[in-house]
């Protein structure tokens, strides 16, 4: 079985791995207080306490504003939740996905340069 195959059918880091890899191994070694992380992050400490506890996802502002207190940039953190909400839905859809026939056509132009028919 390729590899990309097996990653599809494996779940992905769940959004709250994300918090809890803040949690235990980020924040930790930045030696800074939850109520201090989120004052330079610029959002409440509620906020930064949800997505710790794993119960709120990591949005694009977040992985923009981690990405930059970590120095690290949001690229990390979006391709987690990226490939986690992929997965979740995936799953979700997989009968649906399979009645999808793939496109055999030629894109004109500058669609040109995107791979029909497969993932990036």
């Amino acid at each position: 079985m390729p590899p990309e195959a097996r990653r599809r059918q494996r779940p992905s880091i769940h959004p709250g791995e994300i918090g809890e890899i803040l949690r235990e191994d980020v924040l930790p070694a930045l030696g800074l207080s939850v109520s201090e992380i989120a004052r330079r992050l610029g959002v409440s400490r509620q906020q930064l306490h949800r997505i710790l506890a794993c119960t709120y996802p990591i949005t694009t502002e977040m992985a923009l504003r981690i990405g930059k207190l970590i120095g690290n940039g949001p690229g990390l953190w979006l391709r987690m939740q990226q490939n986690h909400d992929l997965w979740r839905l995936e799953q979700a859809l997989k009968s649906e996905l399979k009645k999808i026939e793939i496109t055999e056509t030629t894109l004109p132009g500058s669609a040109a340069s995107l791979t029909v028919g497969n993932d990036p």
